[in-house]
């Protein structure tokens, strides 16, 4: 089985999916490692340089190429739903699950949100993002995970199998 994680940036996709795939004993992969692997670059530098397009035909790419073999856990970039080709490909290959993860958490926890190669920021603000990417990651997840402020990551990865598993029945 492969599971993907999508979310916004802050949604805790990489903690949750490293610990997730602990749990299981699956493969993790973290594409955001992917993009930086196959770019030789850092996200933000990526954005800066050669804009979001680049940043997500990269991402597009990486997701494409990806040998999904047994079972892994995939955390996505935050922009990876600007991809249809990247979202067919991992429905297609993957039990996608959002974290869906309420703004104000969000907005708390990217303090360094200039520096993490965010896509889709210029000309908008962060709510305005949110709002935007909310839509996409509903209309790509097979299932939803509710994360809130306070909930442990153990919580979450915890609320995940249980779901998966209930999926799988």
């Amino acid at each position: 089985m492969i599971i993907t994680l999508i979310g916004m940036p802050g949604a805790g996709k990489s903690s949750v999916g490293k610990r997730l795939a602990r749990l299981t004993g699956y493969a993790f992969i973290d594409t955001d490692n992917l993009i930086i692997h196959a770019a030789g670059s850092l996200l933000q530098k990526i954005v800066d340089e050669q804009g979001d397009m680049a940043l997500i035909g990269v991402e597009e790419q990486s997701i494409l190429g990806l040998q999904l073999k047994g079972n892994s856990i995939i955390a996505t970039g935050g922009s990876v739903v600007y991809s249809e080709k990247a979202m067919q490909f991992l429905k297609a290959n993957s039990v996608v699950v959002y974290l869906d993860v309420p703004f104000e958490t969000i907005a708390r926890r990217l303090s360094n949100i200039d520096t993490r190669g965010v896509v889709g920021l210029k000309g908008k603000g962060l709510r305005e993002l949110y709002r935007e990417r909310t839509g996409l990651y509903t209309f790509y997840a097979d299932m939803t995970v509710k994360v809130g402020a306070r909930d442990k990551v153990q919580d979450v990865v915890t609320r995940i199998w249980e779901k998966v598993q209930d999926k799988k029945l």
